[in-house]
């Protein structure tokens, strides 16, 4: 190979690469046409084909070197760019897709709460009537601990809250993924877990207000609930979105409503599994410890409540106005 030859050749690719990554250095890859970005993805693989080549017959060092330098700054700005706007991306989820897919798809949450708090009074009102149905709901051992112990089961956790904290994370999601899950059975599945964990809790309120133990328990309850509960909440409704798009697909074609709802419904996963994970922290670290005080943990539940409530019913970004007015769902 005529070094030389090939150098004078090739240079002016790499002279033109050098150009539009110094544009794209100080003003981002948005600053380019589409043409221009095309160019910049093909001089890239142009010029790294021309490092491998300058190694292998050994061109000199200095060729090398400038060849390795351009290579690594496309590869930066491609890479490491398209990086960060997948990063900006999740940001921008974060800011105002997960409100506004909230506050559009509240009423299927509404329903999915309802169920629960319905099967939670129904529980509650059982348990106090008839002492048979708590032992149906409530494990033995729970009710052995609270009746005749005086005592609650949370201290368990203190002293081994990492395990306790990964395991509950792990359970609060396999619950929640299958509320969303029961979708696919046209909602039933997702009803049936609504209503079942509604009976559960209104059994155990009743039997720690039984035993006078509510308020260190519910002081339990309130830091993690405050996030754990509206996740649950939310992970209902997307289960009975996708059952919606079974059963009542409207104005689309049956497919087309699973697609849409189901999209909706993936939507609010991908915000409901990072309330578990901060519930599930809190209520391996902070809600069972006995350094805390009750009255802390009912002001730390309430504030969070608060800000989580905030958060979902702010006003929304102009563009995501828009979306909202033009949905036909």
């Amino acid at each position: 190979m005529n070094i030389q030859r090939w150098i004078a050749r090739r240079e002016p690719n790499w002279k033109r690469l050098d150009t539009l990554l110094r544009q794209v250095e100080k003003k981002g890859l948005k600053s380019l046409q589409a043409g221009e970005i095309r160019e910049l993805a093909s001089l890239y693989r142009s010029v790294s084909a021309d490092l491998a080549r300058a190694r292998t017959n050994q061109v000199g060092t200095i060729v090398v070197q400038e060849l390795q330098r351009l290579t690594s700054r496309g590869y930066n700005q491609i890479y490491q760019g398209s990086r960060r706007q997948e990063w900006q991306a999740v940001w921008q989820f974060c800011r105002w897709g997960f409100p506004e897919v909230v506050q559009r798809t509240w009423g299927y949450t509404a329903i999915a709460t309802a169920i629960f708090l319905g099967a939670a009074l129904v529980a509650w009102w059982l348990a106090w009537t008839d002492p048979v149905f708590m032992s149906l709901v409530v494990p033995d051992h729970l009710i052995e601990k609270v009746r005749d112990r005086g005592e609650l089961w949370m201290g368990s956790i203190v002293g081994i809250e990492p395990l306790a904290s990964s395991n509950i994370m792990i359970n609060n999601i396999r619950v929640s993924f299958g509320a969303v899950a029961g979708g696919i059975t046209a909602g039933a599945y997702t009803i049936f877990l609504m209503a079942f964990n509604g009976l559960h809790i209104g059994a155990v309120a009743t039997l720690v207000g039984q035993n006078n133990l509510a308020y260190p328990f519910w002081a339990f309850v309130f830091p993690h609930g405050s996030l754990e509960l509206p996740a649950i909440f939310l992970a209902g409704g997307a289960g009975l979105l996708i059952g919606r798009g079974i059963l009542f697909p409207g104005q689309y074609r049956r497919v087309d409503a699973i697609k849409v709802y189901g999209s909706q419904a993936a939507q609010l996963v991908f915000g409901i599994v990072p309330m578990l994970i901060i519930a599930g922290i809190i209520e391996g670290f902070f809600s069972p410890s006995p350094l805390v005080p009750d009255l802390i943990k009912y002001v730390a539940g309430v504030g969070l409540f608060t800000l989580l409530v905030l958060y979902c019913t702010r006003p929304l970004h102009k563009t995501y106005s828009k979306l909202i007015n033009r949905s036909q769902i």
